[in-house]
């Protein structure tokens, strides 16, 4: 089951991190982070109260309510990065980066693989490397966009720790999940306000039109990226946080994948990356 999430974790990931920077070449970043995240808040809402979730509040919400205000700074950062540079490059780094952290996590609280399952590990992570698209040619990558990444993919890391330990039931999770995105809301909110105060642009050239045109396409960001956090933590909970942490980093894959509709292309150096994290993820699920 734990690869089975993991996996269901990478897929939605992807098609959210796609997603989100298809819009933030249309409207700003900042404001893509809160009108989706603001739009998770209603339908998660709904999901508490009529699982009565509410029941579970306690002191484990505080997780919650970290990852709630670490997520917008690393989501603001991330789709930044993305509208920056190519989906193929800076998702993939954002990937490597991020699973370090509940990996190491799961390390020291004891977390021992087995010798399969270290060798999906170093399969799978030497393919997100290399489907990151490492300066073997081509144009580099701007600083701007790489420090925009690394600070995202940290902050990825860190949520995904925090949230794995914010509730160990399904309603706790719903209501967990929640408050991790009214915490969203509130820090991306008074972000945004400030971005308006400093005369910075919060809406896109054509007004609320464009952004009513859209809704669909943010609300999918919004419950996709819910969606993900929940499996996730189902996932971790249910399995080694090393396996379920590196398995979920694969989503670079389906974001790369779904850039090519865009035109695109992975040179040949990413597109062998995405086989080897193919390999590694066979790796670890039957490990």
């Amino acid at each position: 089951m734990t690869a089975v999430f993991a996996l269901a974790t990478a897929l939605l990931w992807g098609l959210a991190d796609f997603g989100g920077g298809v819009l933030t070449r249309r409207i700003p970043a900042l404001t893509v982070v809160v009108v989706s995240q603001l739009l998770a808040v209603v339908v998660l809402g709904a999901v508490v109260v009529a699982t009565g979730g509410w029941s579970e509040a306690g002191p484990r919400l505080w997780y919650a309510v970290a990852a709630g205000v670490v997520g917008p700074a690393a989501m603001l950062c991330f789709y930044r990065a993305l509208a920056l540079g190519p989906m193929g490059v800076v998702s993939p780094l954002g990937a490597l980066g991020g699973v370090a952290v509940p990996v190491g996590m799961g390390l020291v609280i004891g977390e021992r693989p087995g010798l399969l399952q270290i060798a999906g590990i170093v399969v799978a992570v030497a393919g997100v490397v290399l489907a990151s698209g490492p300066g073997f040619g081509g144009a580099p990558v701007q600083r701007q966009t790489l420090v925009l990444t690394l600070v995202a993919a940290f902050g990825f890391g860190s949520v995904m720790a925090l949230i794995a330990e914010a509730s160990h039931t399904l309603t706790g999770l719903f209501l967990a999940l929640f408050v991790q995105r009214v915490c969203n809301v509130a820090v991306g909110g008074a972000a945004l306000f400030a971005s308006a105060r400093r005369g910075n642009p919060v809406l896109p050239a054509e007004g609320w039109g464009a952004i009513r045109s859209v809704l669909p396409a943010l609300a999918f960001v919004g419950l996709a990226d819910v969606a993900a956090n929940g499996t996730y933590s189902i996932a971790a909970q249910s399995g080694p946080v090393t396996v379920a942490a590196v398995l979920a980093s694969l989503y670079p894959v389906v974001t790369a994948l779904a850039a090519r509709g865009l035109g695109e292309r992975l040179r040949a150096v990413q597109a062998a990356g995405a086989g080897l994290a193919l390999v590694g993820t066979v790796l670890l699920a039957s490990g």
